[in-house]
């Protein structure tokens, strides 16, 4: 999924200056942002005063919306860099397609995860035909030096690994690892993320990493984390230092965990790219605009959307600043 802002601010992240060695209980509130023609996201990160979580530094959450008489989501082609994207869907179907030849429609718990590494363009939209419901989240990965030139690539996993050892608790494993479970999904950080479905009348403890700082939103129904109450499409940073997160659900309901180390290197994130520098990231604007380098997204009824101008100030890699 795209960052469709045309005015993105330059954003400046990484390093470990405002990562909380110790466990705290930070709400995040959404900031509501248009996508397309026709979604409105919940964008929880990057959010004001708190950037990443481990490797993870975007985070959109949407729906449930009812587009039974609707197009759905439709975005259209753009580029990235630097990254992984991940799709997750609670409801509805998104076909994604991208320009290493890509074309799968993604559906409830399957994992679509792209890996951008030195350049890709993807769209996605709903199928011509599609569910009455459209409810998910998108979330991108930052990738460290040493890997964010690899060959851009796509997976599908249908298959994940699940956790249901513990009454009234049933995790989805979509990356990394968690409890022993581990998703086939390639990672190039230490980090996981984890699908939490919770029945009702749950009192669990979930098992952490404490080298780990994690964040958990709320897809849906009513639950407290670590006994914090938390409302659909906000989100609870944990900080670093806990081996176990108490979960307690009065409702139905489902919560997305990540978490990973955190990420020292510093980064500059501009619109869909992710760079180490200011000239990195005009470059790769310029190509995505001449039509260099990221390849052709075939099949996608609409043209491409061309990358915002850049912003007058010079890009500048740096830590975590609030």
């Amino acid at each position: 999924m795209s960052n469709l802002d045309t005015a993105p601010p330059v954003l400046r992240r990484g390093g470990r200056e405002e990562v909380s060695a110790r466990p705290v209980r930070e709400l995040l509130r959404p900031r509501i942002t248009p996508l397309g023609e026709s979604t409105v996201v919940r964008r929880l990160l990057p959010n004001l005063g708190r950037r990443m979580v481990g490797a993870w530094c975007f985070v959109d959450h949407y729906g449930p919306d009812d587009i039974a008489d609707e197009p759905g989501m439709w975005v259209p082609p753009h580029p990235h860099t630097g990254l992984q994207t991940v799709s997750w869907l609670h409801d509805g179907d998104v076909l994604h397609r991208d320009s290493v030849g890509s074309l799968q429609t993604i559906r409830p718990r399957e994992l679509g995860l792209m890996t951008a590494g030195r350049a890709i363009a993807h769209a996605e939209q709903s199928p011509r035909v599609h569910a009455p419901l459209l409810h998910g989240a998108q979330l991108w990965v930052a990738l460290p030096d040493a890997h964010r030139h690899v060959s851009p690539a796509f997976e599908h996993h249908t298959d994940l690994p699940l956790v249901t050892s513990r009454a009234g608790l049933r995790a989805t494993v979509v990356l990394g690892e968690i409890d022993g479970a581990a998703s086939p999904g390639t990672t190039y950080s230490p980090l996981v993320g984890a699908d939490l479905s919770l029945a009702a009348g749950t009192d669990v403890k979930l098992p952490l990493e404490p080298d780990f700082e994690y964040a958990v939103l709320t897809m849906s129904g009513s639950a407290h984390v670590d006994g914090v109450p938390l409302d659909p499409g906000s989100m609870l940073y944990l900080g670093c230092g806990r081996r176990e997160l108490s979960l307690r659900a009065a409702t139905v309901s489902g919560l997305l965990l990540l978490g990973g180390e955190p990420f020292d290197e510093k980064i500059v994130m501009w619109w869909n790219f992710i760079g180490r520098s200011g000239e990195e990231i005009a470059e790769a604007r310029a190509d995505w605009n001449a039509g260099r380098r990221f390849g052709t997204v075939h099949g996608f009824d609409g043209d491409p959307t061309p990358a915002p101008d850049l912003p007058g100030v010079r890009l500048k890699a740096r830590g975590r600043e609030r």
